[in-house]
This record gives C-alpha cells, structure tokens and sequence, in this order.
C-alpha cells in the first residue's frame, strides 16, 4: 500500500508519463463496438460484468436492435433473452430503453459529460470513456478498478474514492493528455501492474513507482 508520505508532489507526471502514453494511449478500449450507439449499450452492460461477456452477446443483441430507433420501440422484457447473463441485466434493460425514449435517435447521443452523466446507468467514468473513444474532447479522466490500483502504486496519489482519484489526477496532468491517462492506467493494470504478481520489470514507468522501490530485490 502506499502511505501519503510516498506521494511525490514533485514530478512532472505530464512528462514521466510520457513512455506509458507512448505505448497504450492509441489504443481502443477493450468493449468491440461499432459506433457509439453500441458503445453507450455495453458501457453500461459492462458495469460489473467482463468486457469478454459484453463482447461475447453484442452480436445476436445488435443485430436485434441496431439503433436507439429500434431500441425505443422496445420494452426492457424484450432485452432479457439477449442480456439475461449480465449481473444485474433487469435494472439496466430498463436503463437502456428509458434511454432510447429519450434520445430518440443515434445522433441524439450528448458528448459532454454533464449531459451523459444524467442518463440512467451513467457516471462520471462511463461518460468519460463514451466521450474519449467518441472522439470528443478532453473532459475528465476516466478512473476504473485498473486505474485505482496503479495510481496508489505508483504514488502519484493517496486518494481512493474514484472521484477525487478523477480530481487529482486532472490536477497534476495536463488537459491535453487526460484521454492518454486513463486508457494507459487501465490497460497498464490489465496486462503488467495486476493485483497479484505484478510483473515490476515489464513496467515501462517503474523508475518513479515507489511499490517497485519498495519491493525486496530479487
């Protein structure tokens, strides 16, 4: 764990991050969608589900309901055959159709996070993966599980509630590279910086981690 005398309030993360933005900030996130209408549905089929399941039913579903058109002529039972192995796939069939009846039409889908985060099934981390894989501009910095763990590693802050991980984080990096930041956190914490067994010397950015300094040499 790392105790708030090992926050480093003197780095320039913007630039000692720059060798993880080299290596994840182009990259898509994990869900396979097509357009941003699919992504909205599986960022909120996602939550507390694996990206592999949402990807694994986006098929069949899409191809029964192929925009926010077709979805607003629906009822959330109709949903349930399609999403009936998601946890919690009765309250967000009807977050999805509540949705559709009030955007009406894939074009309709809001860019700005004050206006995602008042749709049901949307938060502030949800809003800013719609927005940074839509394309739109820098608005916040999305904060998953993955991010949580390899921000406290890495000592850049002690927060843990993910809103003030969020805060902090647009604190010290700058605007420019918010969607760098959590797209490499994330995918850092996936494949190198794993709960158990990390694999420190893989780690692109272990030079300023003071869980790596910390740990006994091997």
């Amino acid at each position: 764990m790392t105790s708030s005398k090992n926050i480093n309030n003197t780095i320039n993360w913007t630039n000692a991050l720059s060798p993880l933005f080299k290596i994840y900030s182009k990259r898509k996130h994990p869900l396979q969608y097509k357009n941003t209408y699919q992504l909205l549905v599986m960022i909120i089929l996602s939550a507390q589900t694996t990206d592999a399941l949402i990807n694994s039913i986006a098929t069949e579903l899409f191809r029964k309901f192929p925009s926010i058109r077709e979805l607003a002529k629906t009822s959330p039972e109709d949903l349930y055959p399609y999403i009936k192995t998601v946890r919690g796939y009765r309250k967000k069939a009807d977050w999805l159709v509540r949705i559709a009846k009030e955007l009406k039409d894939d074009k309709n889908i809001p860019l700005e996070i004050d206006q995602l985060v008042k749709l049901p099934g949307i938060g502030r981390k949800s809003a800013n993966v719609i927005i940074r894989e839509a394309g739109g501009p820098p608005q916040g910095i999305f904060v998953d599980l993955h991010v949580l763990r390899v921000v406290e590693r890495i000592g850049i802050t002690k927060e843990k509630k993910p809103d003030k991980v969020e805060r902090e984080l647009m604190n010290k990096i700058k605007k420019e590279h918010w969607h760098d930041t959590g797209i490499s956190f994330s995918y850092l914490g996936r494949e190198i910086c794993r709960p158990t067994n990390p694999e420190c010397k893989k780690c692109p950015i272990n030079s300023i981690c003071y869980y790596y300094k910390a740990k006994p040499p091997t």
